[in-house]
């Protein structure tokens, strides 16, 4: 017997409303990905594919981070560089000056003048040693050492060591230069000077150098990460709306069977004609 002739149970019926249910189901679930722009919206929905989302989102904040600790410890560097740099003209013009002094054309007088500006200008070293801080720390005055976290592991640390470059550290304390042997002692001073705060600067170009490396793999890494979450999570806008488009249509054909297999029963009236 055909399922028309059971007006009891609509079979056709049920089956085009379970159809029917289902379609609307899934525009559903296609639309919420238009509207968030994201493929997995829930657990639910593809459990690895979540877990292995968040995992990844979780690198690439932790690898976000630490690309910003490499730029705050870029700035340190440049700031302690800056305050060595200042210094190490310092150093070139006292080498200037005691070469000057160390003449035996110069009088007394002017030797004693020359002194004087030297002083200052030692003073000066123990001025710029004080400024030179960053975050209310003093950078250059040999006080300064700490690991900069550069990735994110727990291991991943660049340990950082700025020199003392005040007079005492230079050797430059002491420097007389009122008379000509003494000037030409200083010259010798001065130039050891100079050779030891290049020794420093060197340290932090080299520093400098490390972190700009960490800079690059850590940029890449970053976009690594957030390129394979993204295959994985986010949402192909064309497939999603030729989804929707398909479902539309399967929707209206759907509803269509409803209606004929909802009507189709009456035909059991023709019976008692």
């Amino acid at each position: 017997m055909s399922d028309l002739m059971r007006i009891h149970a609509n079979v056709q019926a049920m089956q085009a409303m379970n159809s029917l249910s289902q379609i609307n189901e899934k525009i559903g679930m296609h639309q919420l990905r238009l509207a968030t722009g994201k493929k997995i919206n829930s657990a639910a929905e593809d459990p690895a594919g979540y877990q292995l989302a968040r995992s990844l989102e979780t690198r690439r904040r932790g690898l976000d981070a630490a690309l910003q600790n490499v730029s705050q410890a870029k700035n340190v560097m440049n700031v302690a560089e800056g305050g060595y740099q200042n210094i190490m003209d310092i150093l070139q013009t006292i080498k200037e000056k005691a070469t000057q002094a160390a003449d035996y054309s110069l009088s007394t007088t002017q030797r004693t003048s020359i002194n004087d500006q030297v002083a200052a200008l030692i003073e000066e070293i123990e001025e710029i040693v004080e400024e030179t801080t960053f975050n209310g720390d003093s950078l250059i005055d040999g006080g300064y050492a700490g690991a900069f976290h550069t990735g994110e592991g727990a291991s991943d640390q660049l340990t950082i060591t700025l020199q003392n470059s005040d007079s005492s550290a230079l050797s430059i304390n002491s420097l007389n230069l009122s008379t000509a042997n003494g000037a030409s002692g200083a010259i010798a001073t001065a130039s050891s000077a100079i050779d030891n705060l290049a020794g420093k600067i060197q340290d932090v170009g080299e520093y400098k150098v490390r972190l700009a490396s960490k800079e690059r793999t850590l940029s890449v890494a970053v976009t690594n990460a957030e390129a394979t979450r993204s295959v994985i999570e986010d949402a192909d806008f064309a497939k999603e709306q030729m989804e929707v488009m398909k479902l539309q249509i399967l929707q209206q054909t759907a509803v269509s069977s409803l209606v004929q297999a909802n009507s189709a029963p009456q035909v059991v009236l023709s019976l008692f004609r």
